[in-house]
């Protein structure tokens, strides 16, 4: 059984896609607790047990591993925020996602902050094809959140002309702001207080 690598197209077998994915996950670990700049190959070799040879085999070096990073935390961050926001339509709802995202990120104290967003700080100004990459991803967590706005409006929660794209683009802000915070404080504090003052305003438009 073959696959194919979504950046070059190579054909891999199971084994060198099994490496591949063992490679990227050693990656993004590391990249997310001790950043992009402070992470190098050797690091990854070490990290995921591979040979110099077979890392080489699947990326021609840090740049095309740091895509790769961001293709395996984007698809993990969205598909988590999928599973979240897919079936909520109501206010409570935005509320347990919230909680859902701080208490997860109390468990290390709001160290390291998004995933997503320390990759976005880190590469943004660097490659413009990991920028767009990135662009595309928050697209979508901003999107999912407009979907529950417009489940919102559709039960009459939210008025007819709420700026649903606009709030969305609040709340993804209000989070990533809120990580930031609480990866500086080593306290979720911060990050509670920003959605939830967010959120309030959301609330604030709901129709009578």
């Amino acid at each position: 059984m073959t696959t194919a690598d979504s950046h070059t197209g190579r054909r891999l077998t199971a084994r060198g896609a099994k490496t591949r994915a063992r490679i990227v996950a050693a990656a993004a670990e590391l990249m997310y607790v001790k950043g992009v700049g402070d992470t190098t190959l050797d690091d990854v070799l070490a990290a995921s047990g591979v040979s110099k040879s077979q890392l080489y085999h699947h990326f021609d070096g840090k740049e095309s591993l740091v895509r790769a990073v961001i293709d395996h935390v984007g698809e993990r961050v969205i598909q988590r925020e999928r599973d979240a926001l897919a079936h909520v339509s109501t206010i409570p709802g935005l509320r347990r996602w919230r909680d859902a995202l701080v208490q997860n990120n109390a468990l290390r104290h709001g160290a390291y902050g998004c995933a997503l967003g320390t990759l976005a700080s880190e590469v943004s100004d660097q490659d413009e094809l990991a920028r767009r990459a990135l662009v595309h991803l928050f697209s979508e967590w901003q999107e999912l959140l407009a979907g529950v706005l417009r489940r919102l409006q559709d039960k009459g929660t939210l008025p007819a002309g709420a700026p649903v794209d606009q709030l969305a683009t609040g709340l993804i802000a209000a989070v990533q702001g809120g990580y930031m915070l609480a990866q500086t404080a080593r306290d979720v504090t911060p990050m509670a207080t920003s959605i939830d003052m967010a959120l309030a305003y959301v609330e604030s438009l709901s129709a009578d």
